[in-house]
């Protein structure tokens, strides 16, 4: 009870600046988005065979260069993105590049001897105030660096509390960078900055995401009767893929989405004999330099230094909470709330909490919950189960880990159900019918007042081109859309990207690009985005894409407080 009195106090006491805070990030969140050639800072920082076509690739089709920065896509392939869109989507996630070329390791950004401090700190603060933080980045021998694009992310935090919450970094191109915290709690609070990747590592990211296609490739499994031939399969006919011709390629197209995947024709069983997926091989090419550049001493360094302890006091008066009822069409906050005693306060409207079984049981009520996503949504399934003793899953002899998965209980009248989304997926070997893509899903549904979906959608991607990722996105849209016409009272939550990826093939800095695209592209429609992204990035647990059990319990209370706002 003294628990939930302090919670209570401390939300009191941050109330009066809550919807300042959230009004002017998302204005300036939006502006950033909407950005045309001008550079922005840093945001803190179906089945297959059903209906497709299984015919071989015509010779004349586009070179596998152009295949890889052009998506093949037919006449009948969805126009939901135009061309002055896609401009200004590319133009927000505008990154700097390097002004120079470096010649050795020592040269690029060094978390070791990069430093910060507080600007103009206080002796006092007051809960509901700002503090502002100055980093300066330096290469290995302690140089000054002169140009920006360094990968950093920082929180404010008390692990005694546990409390933290997440700071924006603002990169002002010259080799310094500020970050603002809002101070949300009572008492002490430190800083904590961590380089992700040099600017030089975000380079190397950069061009293997572009110009590597065949980086990551994945395994077909052709089978008839007791033959069975497996060969390699992609998301674009690459080069590795092509080869010389004349092996290439089955090509299957949905014919709903336009989505395409390609496998090389398998040595003597036809095309439509495709029946399993698999991922296939990492095979990234990176000279000895690129990978020193990469190496995990020179990733996810944390900056040396306490720093200087904040102290932060309560402010004399209680004041009435100001947040919105949560709702579909909020946008998201920054910072999107904050951790206190292990639970998190959205900023963004009233969150709640659901601590026991009958809360949770009594929320999803007459719902049916469909989860399409990765394995990161899975965690969310996993989370119901165990909080809802009476949801009980259903053995569909499916594959262990990727489903899909299915689990009612009859008592509240509650299904909930969570599948992988389509290709490209890095997974066990699955049938291939089992993966459907989530724009033919949605098209499927009725919809209406019971009905709840969950998407997510890109840590699967992060190996791919970015302009593959947004025609994704593009064929997702308009059946969101669809659906919420002809069912306006259906609940469409995004779950946002999770930090955790580090290396060139999931790195954060990637993660942090598909999200910023992702939200860009469904901020107009009345969804329901869960921030992820900051309650991973500032929790005190060990850095991992998938959290533990306390994040995910946080996520989920996030989004029931959607469908059971009070």
């Amino acid at each position: 009870m003294n628990l939930i009195k302090n919670e209570m106090r401390v939300l009191l006491m941050i109330s009066p600046v809550i919807l300042f805070v959230f009004s002017y990030f998302v204005y300036v969140y939006d502006k950033q988005s909407e950005a045309q050639g001008k550079p922005p800072a840093p945001a803190p920082r179906h089945n297959l065979h059903s209906a497709v076509s299984s015919s071989p690739v015509a010779k004349q089709q586009p070179t596998a260069q152009d295949a890889t920065q052009n998506p093949p896509a037919s006449e009948d392939a969805p126009s939901e993105i135009g061309s002055e869109e896609r401009a200004a989507l590319l133009a927000s996630l505008w990154w700097p590049p390097l002004n120079k070329t470096v010649s050795s390791v020592a040269e690029a950004t060094d978390g070791a001897k990069c430093s910060y401090r507080v600007i103009d700190l206080r002796e006092n603060y007051t809960v509901g105030g700002v503090v502002r933080v100055v980093l300066v980045a330096r290469d290995g021998n302690g140089r000054p660096k002169t140009h920006g694009g360094d990968f950093f992310q920082a929180k404010l935090h008390n692990s005694g509390l546990k409390a933290s919450t997440f700071g924006p970094v603002v990169d002002h191109l010259n080799g310094t960078y500020t970050v603002q915290f809002s101070l949300l709690w009572p008492g002490p609070a430190y800083v904590s900055i961590r380089l992700i990747h040099s600017s030089e590592a975000v380079q190397v990211i950069r061009r293997q995401r572009q110009q590597d296609p065949d980086k990551v490739c994945y395994f077909g499994y052709f089978v008839d009767g007791s033959r069975t031939e497996t060969v390699v399969c992609n998301a674009l006919p690459t080069p590795w893929l092509v080869g010389d011709g004349t092996g290439c390629c089955c090509q299957y197209t949905d014919p709903v989405t336009r989505e395409s995947w390609f496998c090389r024709r398998p040595p003597s069983l036809p095309c439509r004999a495709l029946i399993y997926h698999s991922s296939g091989r990492y095979q990234a090419k990176l000279s000895k330099f690129d990978a020193s550049i990469l190496h995990k001493t020179k990733t996810n360094v944390i900056l040396p230094g306490r720093g200087a302890v904040i102290h932060v006091l309560p402010q004399d008066e209680d004041i009435r909470d100001t947040r919105p009822q949560c709702r579909p069409g909020l946008g998201t906050a920054m910072p999107a709330g904050f951790y206190f005693q292990d639970r998190w306060t959205s900023l963004q409207c009233r969150s709640r909490s659901f601590p026991t079984p009958a809360l949770v049981s009594a929320c999803l009520r007459d719902k049916q919950v469909y989860m399409l996503g990765d394995s990161t949504l899975r965690q969310w399934f996993e989370y119901l189960e165990s909080a809802m003793p009476e949801l009980k899953r259903l053995d569909l002899h499916t594959e262990r880990l990727f489903g899909p998965r299915l689990a009612v209980d009859p008592q509240s009248n509650t299904l909930v159900q969570w599948r992988p989304h389509g290709l490209p997926v890095r997974m066990h070997r699955t049938p291939v019918a089992d993966l459907h893509y989530i724009a033919r899903e949605v098209q499927g549904m009725g919809g209406g007042e019971h009905t709840v979906v969950v998407l997510n959608i890109w840590a699967h991607f992060t190996t791919h081109p970015l302009d593959y990722y947004i025609r994704r996105l593009a064929t997702i849209r308009p059946a969101v859309r669809a659906l919420l016409q002809r069912s306006p009272r259906t609940l469409v939550a995004i779950k946002t990207a999770n930090t955790g990826y580090k290396d060139v093939y999931g790195s954060d800095w990637l993660s942090w690009q598909l999200d910023l695209a992702l939200r860009a592209m469904f901020r107009t429609l009345p969804v329901v985005f869960v921030d992820a992204w900051q309650m991973t990035s500032c929790h005190y647990s060990p850095d991992n894409l998938h959290p533990p059990r306390e994040v995910v319990m946080n996520e989920v209370d996030l989004f029931l407080s959607f469908v059971c706002p009070q």
